[in-house]
């Protein structure tokens, strides 16, 4: 299984204590530091992905939580691959850190959390996505950086636990999404062009 870029001290941590705890006995707890282990590793996954058909890719799997004409909102739980890609093929202009607060990333009011607000120029003009974490851990990490050129369904970050992203929609693009709709990072066309 291939694991996200970074991941190595969030796993190799509670591997480490389930083999210490082991070595000394202590079976319980050794226990519970092996299911932190499990967790770890299937937080940190990173399937391959292969973008399908043509159009606008969904920038994170989970559930669409707010789907309109110019903007898709994708709250990824826990049990979500937390990779992001990018949806278009683009150059990205520049990368805003913004500190802010540390709602459920599922509420509306998340949308002022702490985030990366990404820059990407495309063919199709310029669009926005935003990285934005949750309520806890609360780690963003961007594999690129402003000046870099990048690819539909490329790796861009990944944002650790509980957190959302969101991306506006060029002109010239129809939804293919709505509410409550399950999309994949890389995979899912979220918009398409206008015939």
């Amino acid at each position: 299984m291939k694991l996200a870029k970074g991941s190595t001290p969030w796993i190799s941590v509670p591997i480490f204590l389930t083999a210490a705890l082991a070595a000394v006995g202590n079976w319980q707890i050794s226990a519970l530091a092996l299911a932190g282990s499990i967790f770890m590793i299937f937080f940190h996954r990173d399937p391959d992905r292969f973008p399908q058909g043509d159009g606008m890719l969904s920038p994170a799997d989970g559930k669409v939580i707010e789907a309109s004409a110019d903007r898709v909102t994708v709250f990824m739980s826990p049990s979500n691959v937390h990779v992001n890609r990018a949806p278009l093929d683009g150059f990205v202009r520049n990368i805003e850190y913004r500190k802010g607060t540390h709602m459920p990333a599922f509420l509306n009011r998340a949308r002022e959390n702490q985030q990366n607000r990404m820059h990407l120029v495309t063919d199709d003009g310029e669009m926005e996505l935003r990285q934005i974490t949750g309520t806890l851990v609360r780690k963003i990490v961007c594999y690129v950086r402003p000046g870099d050129q990048v690819s539909r369904g490329e790796r861009i970050g990944m944002i650790r636990f509980g957190s959302r992203v969101e991306v506006s929609i060029p002109s010239g693009y129809n939804l293919r999404v709505y509410e409550g709709d399950r999309v994949r990072a890389g995979e899912t066309v979220i918009a398409a062009r206008n015939s």
